[in-house]
């Protein structure tokens, strides 16, 4: 991912939710990025993060805005 500071984590979960949110905020003209550690771990030889744990973050520009729409379809995760 490139320049993490431009960007803010806006939820942890499955690879099937966290494609979802991300169709749902492109729908809202929210640029976002996943990170899968446990994937990019095994690709590289070596371990990392939790299987079928995905982050997705969104454009710190519009982190509120994704963040709720996040909690409205997931409100069960508190990210």
């Amino acid at each position: 991912m490139s320049s993490e500071e431009d960007y803010k984590r806006v939820y942890t979960g499955s690879e099937v939710n966290v494609q979802y949110l991300q169709e749902l905020m492109e729908k809202a003209g929210i640029h976002t990025r996943v990170r899968n550690d446990f994937d990019s771990g095994l690709r590289a030889g070596f371990g990392g993060g939790l299987p079928g744990q995905v982050q997705l973050f969104a454009i710190s520009s519009h982190y509120e805005e994704a963040l709720k729409i996040a909690q409205a379809t997931f409100p069960e995760n508190k990210s």
